[in-house]
């Protein structure tokens, strides 16, 4: 779907920052609305979408075991 949204767990990389994961968040917004910056009056609607999907990323971030290991990013990072 989105070519230029990484993977952002391991062992595809190492850590994963804040920035990572909203700067995919953004990418997968603009994918889905169409819109690589949202015209004023969907300014906020846009803004808010990108802040939804990095928190769900982060959250199923927090909680992926990979092979019987331990959590990515411990639950107290955000």
């Amino acid at each position: 779907m989105c070519r230029s949204i990484k993977t952002l767990r391991e062992p595809y990389v190492p850590e994963v920052s804040r920035a990572d994961i909203e700067a995919a968040a953004l990418q997968y917004v603009r994918k889905i609305s169409g819109f690589r910056a949202p015209a004023a009056h969907n300014a906020a609607a846009f803004d808010a979408a990108v802040a939804a999907v990095a928190e769900a990323t982060a959250t199923l971030l927090d909680q992926l075991v990979v092979r019987g290991g331990t959590p990515q990013r411990p639950a107290a990072e955000g």
